[in-house]
C-alpha cells in the first residue's frame, strides 16, 4: 500500500523580536530593579534636583546645572548612583556638610 503525502501547513516565518535597547543608565536601572527609587523634581527653593535613593540610604541627590538637559543630569545621577553601589561613595549637592566644629 502506497503511503499517503502529509500535507503540511505552511507556517509563518518566525519572527523574532527586536533586541531590546541599550539601557542609557545601568545603575538606575540595576537600582529600580532592586527596590530602589528616583525622585526628580523641584525641592523648595531648588528648581530642580535628583535623588536615588535605596530601602536604607540616599545614594545621590543632584542639583541641575544651568543649561543642564534633563538627559545630562540624568547621566550625572547615573554616574553618581555607580560610586555609592561600588565604592560607598555618596554624592551630596543638596545638603551642607556636618560642621567639625561644634558651636
Amino acid at each position: 500500500m502506497a503511503r499517503r503525502r502529509s500535507t503540511q501547513r505552511h507556517r509563518a516565518p518566525r519572527r523574532l523580536s527586536p533586541p531590546a535597547p541599550a539601557c542609557p543608565w545601568p545603575q538606575l536601572q540595576e537600582l529600580i530593579a532592586s527596590g530602589g527609587t528616583i525622585s526628580i523634581g523641584a525641592i523648595h527653593p531648588i528648581p530642580c534636583a535628583a535623588i536615588a535613593n535605596d530601602e536604607h540610604n540616599m545614594l545621590a541627590a543632584l542639583v541641575r546645572r544651568d543649561k543642564e538637559s534633563l538627559v545630562d543630569m540624568l547621566k550625572r545621577l547615573d554616574g553618581a548612583v555607580g560610586k555609592a553601589l561600588e565604592h560607598d561613595e555618596f554624592t551630596d549637592e543638596i545638603n551642607p556638610p556636618p560642621s567639625s566644629t561644634w558651636p
